[in-house]
């Protein structure tokens, strides 16, 4: 691994109803998609900021995603965790795991999505190193 990267620079979450899992993440984080087809392989990208930190991913559909509670875990940062979890709620989703704080990391939560998949919420806090 090159030693001036970050690890990790994309994701993908599995769906079986593209329609469906955008309009899930839209309500939950107000997140805007492009749409593309890759090796037949329907994809919902989210936003990807060049400047900014982080990385980016995509929603996929295709015969070899299945989505999961087991496996990887994707967190999404937050501002507002009890507010993400009220939407998470408010669309008729399971919380997993509730608000818990991570020490001088923060706060995280886990709820399954309209897909299936286990996904997990970070909130930080002032002093947090991240």
């Amino acid at each position: 691994m090159s030693s001036n990267c970050n690890a990790v620079v994309y994701f993908e979450i599995p769906v079986r109803d593209i329609n469906r899992a955008i309009s899930f993440y839209k309500a939950i984080f107000d997140f805007d998609f492009e749409i593309d087809y890759i090796d037949h392989n329907e994809m919902a990208i989210f936003p990807f900021f060049d400047k900014l930190r982080g990385i980016s991913g995509a929603l996929v559909k295709g015969e070899i995603y299945i989505p999961s509670l087991n496996g990887t875990l994707i967190y999404f940062n937050t501002d507002d965790i009890e507010a993400s979890l009220q939407l998470v709620v408010e669309q008729r989703a399971k919380i997993l795991y509730p608000k818990t704080s991570n020490g001088i990391w923060g706060y995280v939560a886990e709820f399954q999505d309209s897909e299936g998949n286990r996904i997990g919420l970070h909130m930080k806090v002032l002093e947090s190193p991240i």
